[in-house]
């Protein structure tokens, strides 16, 4: 466990530099997921370190596998200065400790809500999970390990998220883009979605 993550944690050095702040959440039950936040010029990313130390183990099978399943960790990226976003840390360890706590695996497309705003004043409570391999590249880990994918968080306000259990990830994502949506901007407003 700690081997996966010292990788992880060597990977994001290489990716993103040098963490300048780290915070560490236990939830009773699970193991220590710690938060840490990198600053690119005027964007924060903060990344959880911790929820990789074990597969995801598939919520309907009778027993979960200790070595084999998907491991993850979760990037979310947001414009510096615009908003306290420093109190995501929690919202986003209890996030990353949910595979432990729910047993749900957490994959590109999937929807998770915290149930409150990510940071004070924040007009979202859930992320949308988007496809690794963008800004920080999936870490291979030594058969039979699968490996290590840092999936982004797009947060999605409560009328996206509803949207987006109908129509799906991808036509959300389509409504984005169409819509030039600065999806770093922790204060934006919906998208339009009629």
């Amino acid at each position: 466990m700690a081997d996966v993550l010292t990788l992880v944690e060597a990977r994001l050095r290489m990716a993103l530099g040098e963490p300048d702040a780290r915070a560490a959440v236990t939830f009773l039950g699970t193991d220590r997921i710690e938060v840490l936040r990198f600053t690119d010029g005027d964007i924060m990313r903060y990344v959880t370190l911790g929820m990789s130390a074990a597969p995801m183990a598939d919520p309907t099978s009778p027993r979960a596998d200790p070595v084999k399943g998907p491991r993850a960790e979760l990037v979310l990226s947001v414009r510096a200065g615009l908003a306290d976003t420093d109190k995501v840390l929690r919202p986003l360890a209890v996030l990353a400790a949910s595979p432990q706590v729910e047993g749900v695996v957490v994959a590109p497309g999937a929807s998770l809500d915290v149930g409150e705003p990510l940071w004070p004043g924040a007009p979202f409570t859930s992320v949308l999970v988007a496809e690794s391999g963008g800004l920080i590249d999936d870490l291979e880990l030594d058969a039979p390990l699968d490996p290590v994918r840092f999936l982004p968080l797009l947060p999605m306000t409560p009328n996206e998220a509803a949207w987006k259990r109908v129509h799906g990830a991808g036509a959300l994502q389509e409504r984005w883009l169409a819509g030039a949506t600065d999806l770093r901007d922790p204060l934006r407003r919906s998208v339009a979605l009629d």
